[in-house]
């Protein structure tokens, strides 16, 4: 059933409130995905503080033209197109969809997104959601700065420990 007036208006300020809010913004098709994985799917974002969104191109397009992202034309992506917002990890979406895509292969692809206001292509998100999410960033910069510490820690444990294997091998002797 077609949508009126209204309906729409209010379709388009809620996108325009999701574009606004959102640090970064995931295309996708779903041609073949039935509903229990597009459920399936929206549950994975939610955990993750994103959101699984579909609309028409045409309203979506509206709305994309009114947040000044260039290089943007939704009308010419292919398919049915469904959008991923990121809500607070730009990476974390991503890669619940290049994950969830690895499951239902054929089912869901990657088509664009944007990131920092500039549209990217698919083989970019795609990159996107390959690198480390920022917990795994931190733990390794963390290591990073703790091990020149654990290196000093263990040279210095080292002299003792030599001390002590001499003193044992005196003691022995005797």
């Amino acid at each position: 059933m077609p949508k009126n007036k209204e309906q729409k208006r209010d379709i388009l300020a809620d996108l325009k409130d999701k574009i606004s809010r959102s640090k970064s913004i995931v295309f996708t098709t779903f041609d073949a995905l039935g509903v229990k994985d597009n459920e399936e799917l929206r549950k994975s974002l939610k955990k993750e503080n994103g959101e699984y969104y579909v609309s028409k191109k045409t309203l979506m397009d509206i709305a994309f033209k009114d947040s000044n992202i260039s290089d943007l034309d939704i009308k010419n992506l292919p398919g049915k197109v469904a959008v991923v917002f990121a809500y607070e990890d730009e990476v974390s979406p991503a890669k619940v969809v290049f994950n969830f895509k690895k499951d239902k292969e054929g089912k869901i692809s990657f088509v664009g997104g944007v990131l920092d206001g500039n549209f990217i292509s698919a083989s970019e998100v795609e990159n996107l959601a390959q690198l480390p999410s920022k917990q795994e960033l931190y733990a390794k910069v963390v290591g990073s700065l703790n091990a020149p510490v654990s290196g000093f820690v263990n040279v210095l444990a080292g002299n003792i420990r030599g001390l002590v294997n001499v003193l044992k091998a005196v003691s022995e002797k005797k």
